[in-house]
């Protein structure tokens, strides 16, 4: 359990919102941003940070300790479409018409969404006639959810964009952000900018990776530089409370390998649901808010290292061919943590057309259409977008039906 106070040795890094001293150091060694896809013959080019988390000592709150310039991670040619997975596009029209039937069923309702990617979202909000704000730093991305009639801002949100939206918009009912808001180590800076936007009595929701589902599978690969924080209701609602605001809400996600969908109010303005203290309640009995808790992820995943470098390179004796489906931003952590090249597998496929044609960050695999896949099955598909499973084994069905075998590692190593 988090003590009163730890204090830090002179020089350690501190826990980015309460100052406390960082525990039980895990280490991945030197990375690749993970969304820096590379064009062949420029791998000179690339920035390579080292990849640690810790604990706070104080406030639980598990974290990167090194932090990379934001304007690194997230740039214009950003790769990721959140309209690429049928499942995430229903998932959030789903919480769009759930914030509609809700908090956004007033006249006027207005809402603001941090990261609002290529506009799925806030499009069910738009073809219902409610006034909408996306606020993205990806050039890419943002005119993709324009050409759909969503109103972006092409804009970090922190507090002078905030300000300025209040400004022209009005204050907000709702402020959503989903896989997003962990990305975002200057929470200092976007808390002021919600206190600013949101309507006394609104709601701030996010909804990110959860700390429990990342020990509990050893999903290791969910640690790459743009997922900063991973939060658990424990810490979620010291965050809250150091900035005025109360964790009212938290909700279990079975999406992204598993995330918690966070509720915050400003202080006083609702009472906390029963599910805030059955959630702070188990994550103490499994241990989330102690740092040795941590140490056994390492070793776990250590072994699942181990274990998977065997099999690939026992298949490569084999000469059974392998390539890996799914060019995403966990692969580059589990590939360059494990070591994995095109030595050991000859291409990744990914459905994104502005992925193809590239290598991977770091270890410089070959990323290719979804067609190559299928235009000459490889033995053997190592699946790193392990987290859509059953819609991708169910899309490339006819795979297994000739005889091709998946390759999964989380929660453990294993072919199915």
């Amino acid at each position: 359990m988090a003590t009163d106070h730890t204090e830090p040795e002179p020089g350690e890094p501190v826990c980015r919102v309460c100052d406390g001293a960082l525990r039980a150091r895990v280490d991945f060694g030197s990375q690749a941003l993970a969304n820096a896809l590379v064009v062949p013959g420029e791998t000179a080019e690339e920035y390579l940070f080292p990849l640690a988390l810790a604990m706070c000592g104080d406030c639980s709150l598990v974290q990167l300790v090194q932090e990379v310039p934001r304007g690194l991670m997230f740039r214009d040619d950003y790769p990721f479409y959140t309209s690429g997975s049928r499942f995430m596009v229903e998932h959030f029209q789903h919480v769009a018409r759930r914030f509609l039937e809700r908090e956004l069923a007033a006249p006027d309702a207005f809402v603001v969404e941090i990261g609002s990617n290529d506009g799925v979202l806030l499009d069910v909000v738009r073809a219902a006639g409610v006034r909408h704000l996306g606020v993205d730093p990806s050039r890419r991305v943002c005119a993709v959810a324009e050409a759909k009639g969503v109103r972006v801002r092409n804009d970090f949100f922190e507090k002078a964009s905030a300000v300025d939206v209040a400004a022209a918009e009005g204050q907000a009912d709702v402020i959503f952000s989903a896989n997003t808001f962990s990305h975002i180590p200057y929470l200092d800076s976007v808390f002021e900018g919600i206190t600013a936007l949101l309507k006394p009595d609104g709601v701030f929701v996010f909804e990110d990776p959860y700390l429990g589902d990342v020990m509990e599978r050893t999903s290791f690969d969910q640690i790459y530089d743009e997922h900063f924080y991973f939060f658990t209701a424990l810490s979620a609602r010291a965050m809250a409370r150091r900035y005025g605001f109360e964790l009212v809400d938290v909700e279990h996600l079975d999406v992204h390998g598993g995330e918690v969908r966070f509720t915050l109010t400003f202080a006083g303005q609702r009472e906390p649901s029963p599910a805030v203290a059955e959630m702070i309640a188990a994550e103490r009995a499994a241990g989330l808010d102690r740092p040795d808790t941590l140490l056994g992820f390492e070793q776990r995943m250590r072994r699942t290292r181990a274990q998977l470098l065997a099999l690939l390179r026992d298949l490569r004796a084999q000469g059974k061919t392998v390539m890996a489906y799914g060019a995403t931003g966990k692969s580059t952590t589990v590939a360059n943590y494990c070591g994995i090249g095109p030595d050991l597998v000859s291409c990744v496929v990914d459905n994104t057309p502005a992925k193809q044609g590239r290598l991977t960050p770091g270890t410089h695999i070959p990323i290719r259409s979804t067609s190559t896949f299928r235009a000459h099955y490889p033995d053997y598909a190592l699946l790193f977008a392990w987290n859509h499973a059953e819609e991708i084994m169910a899309k490339e069905h006819a795979f297994t039906e000739a005889g091709g075998k998946w390759i999964l590692y989380v929660p453990e190593v294993r072919v199915v």
